[in-house]
């Protein structure tokens, strides 16, 4: 097993997300199923990396860090925010992207709209942590006529999964369609929100994670980053917490 001192090096988790092998938890799990070699001994969780050690996943090497992709995609209905290949409706084969790239978090593969994809493992866990309160507005249309006291409801918070909904933004924008801004991220949330006051979701777009837009993108296109969005995406994630 690798053994090094806590204060020399890089933990090995962040390493191969640096690299942008996969995210950090993706990592951890790597790590988990001695998939990862320091210098050909197995890594373990708190193994570290420092100049010169050669860090391989499969026995594969992993190459120096590649420039970092930051990209926003139109994400159609019927495409599976995954990086699982055994599933034929998966996003990386929808892109096609040269580079290894994956998805920041998950839209449901019923749902449509802004998804981010990247390289830099570093940044995911910085984006989705809803203790970071990075907002996600989506525009969603309902089964029937909405009521001023669901949209009261949905806004203070609603018992899903075993605890409240965090209380958030919500306006009706037409009788059955309104427009939602969420703070966290739980399982098919809204969704569960709306069903817990007997409504079913017809469609749900994302339009908005945090600053980035979704614009004028038409559904399958995608885009990289401008160079003022990956600015302030890095003031705003400089003190997060990863």
């Amino acid at each position: 097993m690798k053994k090094q001192s806590n204060d020399q090096g890089i933990q090995i988790n962040k390493y191969i997300s640096n690299s942008g092998f996969c995210s950090r938890r993706e990592a951890d799990k790597l790590v988990d199923d001695a998939r990862v070699t320091i210098n050909d001994e197995l890594a373990i969780s708190t193994s570290r990396v420092v100049t010169g050690d050669v860090v391989a996943i499969d026995g594969e090497k992993i190459k120096s860090k590649q420039r970092p992709i930051y990209i926003a995609l139109n994400k159609p209905v019927g495409v599976t925010s995954t990086t699982d290949m055994s599933d034929k409706t998966n996003i990386i084969r929808f892109m096609n992207h040269p580079k290894r790239i994956f998805p920041v978090g998950r839209l449901d593969k019923d749902s449509e709209g802004l998804i981010l994809l990247t390289n830099d493992g570093d940044i995911v866990n910085k984006i989705l942590r809803s203790s970071n309160n990075n907002e996600k507005e989506y525009v969603v249309t309902v089964d029937k006529d909405l009521t001023h006291e669901m949209i009261r409801q949905m806004g203070v918070g609603v018992r899903i999964l075993n605890e409240v909904t965090k209380p958030c933004f919500i306006r009706q924008e037409g009788q059955r369609r309104f427009r939602i801004i969420l703070k966290q991220g739980l399982n098919r949330q809204i969704r569960r929100m709306c069903e817990t006051f007997g409504y079913k979701v017809k469609t749900l777009k994302r339009i908005r994670i945090m600053h980035i837009l979704l614009g004028n993108l038409a559904v399958g296109k995608w885009r990289y980053l401008t160079p003022a969005e990956m600015d302030r995406l890095e003031r705003a994630l400089e003190n997060a917490v990863g």
